[in-house]
């Protein structure tokens, strides 16, 4: 065995750790912003919607969804990674387990709390996910697939998405309030904070930043 070998087994060990703590994490997150009840974030406001409507549990909503975003990346040709088809099932599974086991929220100051705890939790668990550079989430594909595709900028494409998201999630009866407007404002200087501190070396000791080219900055 080469003497890089064991480096390099640490270092993919730390990957594949950050990868799944941050997707668990994301989708307990998620379903903290669920119990809190003010506004969820905007893919969030649409798997409440289609999980009112279809009686389907908002977590296996989360992952048909997923499915269904990454059938897209086909005529996108987007490549998938190990994060990308994991993010499909390990969020979802998450966000089921969470809400089964954290009991309602009552009360103006706990919902609150909550609320902030989950906004706060998603922006860790971004940073995790993203840092471990295995693949961007299905969502995330979509958004830098089409900028390719069309020309248009990431940001224009992407506030496209989520309008088209929330507004879609609204009509069918997902939450919007205060907890969508304090995510929105939130979740990007989180994010950049957390992908520095969770940033990962690679193997041969050189810092690495959380992001691959083209990859947008939540891991959805």
């Amino acid at each position: 065995m080469s003497s890089s070998a064991a480096p390099q087994g640490r270092h993919l060990v730390r990957r594949l750790s950050q990868l799944y703590a941050g997707l668990a994490l994301y989708g307990a997150s998620s379903a903290l912003l669920v119990v809190a009840g003010l506004g969820l974030e905007p893919w969030g406001v649409l798997h409440q919607g289609i999980a009112e409507r279809t009686g389907i549990s908002i977590g296996v909503v989360s992952i048909a969804v997923g499915a269904v975003v990454l059938l897209l990346w086909i005529p996108l040709r987007q490549r998938p990674g190990l994060g990308t088809v994991s993010n499909v099932f390990v969020v979802g599974l998450a966000m089921d387990g969470t809400l089964a086991l954290v009991p309602d929220a009552h009360g103006a100051l706990t919902r609150t709390g909550v609320m902030a705890a989950g906004i706060v939790l998603n922006g860790v668990a971004t940073g995790l996910y993203i840092a471990a550079r295995l693949g961007p989430g299905p969502r995330d594909g979509l958004m830098t697939g089409l900028h390719r595709r069309t020309g248009r900028s990431i940001r224009l494409v992407r506030t496209a998405i989520e309008i088209a998201v929330v507004a879609t999630g609204f009509l069918l009866g997902g939450s919007l309030g205060a907890g969508t407007v304090l995510y929105a404002l939130a979740i990007g200087p989180l994010a950049q904070f957390f992908l520095r501190f969770f940033a990962i070396s690679d193997a041969g000791g050189t810092a690495v930043a959380g992001r691959t080219p083209g990859q947008a900055i939540l891991p959805r």
